[in-house]
């Protein structure tokens, strides 16, 4: 069991079903599915492709409409999106022609708006330099490499200050140089900031890495939770210890046994 078990419920996704209609009939994506996630917890999603993990994803974000049950993000129930929720998508869909600066102050703004002009610069200046962008404030997003656009999305996100932060295989199209980075980046930043965390990944190495607790889901149709498996590794967590530990390959057979007879 990880420490992360015994803190407050954040999150609490009850009998949770997501049904398309078809012309052949319903599709049932999800159906009946549980989970609780603890304060400050770091969660990674697992499964085969189809299974839902995005579909889930998008639902605790308020994206996409719930057909059965409920999310419960701090006793309030999700019905849309709001600011209590960061989002980090594969590709995080900058505007090209504004600056990095400029693009965290677009969510900045939102959130802070009795704030003053300093103080919101201030706030998008102390995130993009935690990613490691302090020299890029003024570059257009253009200009940017993609392993440099997806940390102004990181920061985006976090300089919302949301309750819980959801990430959607945000780096599956970088190459493993940039992936190992900002994978450090990432982990580094949410434990400085103790924010509940949430990522969809196929990567079973990047989930044992960043998570406390890795959740399987099972294949889909009428997908749910298979298998849940805490990550004992102590933190702060650097990338090169924890593949160098003598459990880590006990950790990695759990969850790839899983996927082997789903």
């Amino acid at each position: 069991m990880s420490a992360a078990a015994d803190k407050p419920v954040m999150l609490d996704i009850v009998d949770l079903s997501k049904v398309y209609p078809t012309p052949k009939g319903p599709y049932v994506v999800l159906e009946g599915l549980n989970l609780k996630i603890g304060e400050g917890e770091f969660i990674c999603i697992i499964g085969h492709s189809g299974c839902g993990k995005s579909t889930l994803l998008s639902m605790i974000a308020g994206l996409n409409e719930i057909s059965k049950g409920a999310i419960i993000l701090n006793n309030k129930q999700i019905l849309g999106p709001g600011p209590d929720r960061g989002v980090v998508f594969q590709a995080p869909s900058l505007f090209p022609w504004m600056t990095t600066l400029e693009n965290v102050m677009l969510g900045v703004k939102q959130v802070f708006p009795h704030a003053t002009k300093k103080e919101k610069i201030d706030i998008a200046k102390y995130y993009l330099a935690k990613v490691g962008l302090e020299d890029a404030f003024d570059k257009k997003a253009s200009d940017l490499s993609q392993g440099m656009q997806q940390r102004v999305g990181i920061a985006r996100a976090f300089a919302l200050k949301p309750k819980i932060l959801l990430l959607d295989e945000p780096f599956g199209m970088l190459d493993s140089l940039t992936k190992n980075d900002l994978q450090q980046v990432l982990v580094d930043v949410w434990q400085q900031e103790g924010i509940t965390a949430i990522m969809v990944t196929h990567d079973v190495d990047e989930a044992i890495f960043l998570a406390d607790r890795v959740v399987m889901m099972t294949s889909g149709p009428y997908a749910k939770i298979g298998k849940e498996q805490y990550i004992n590794f102590p933190r702060p967590r650097n990338k090169v210890e924890v593949m160098e530990d003598p459990n880590y390959y006990k950790e990695r057979e759990g969850l790839i046994d899983f996927l082997n007879l789903e």
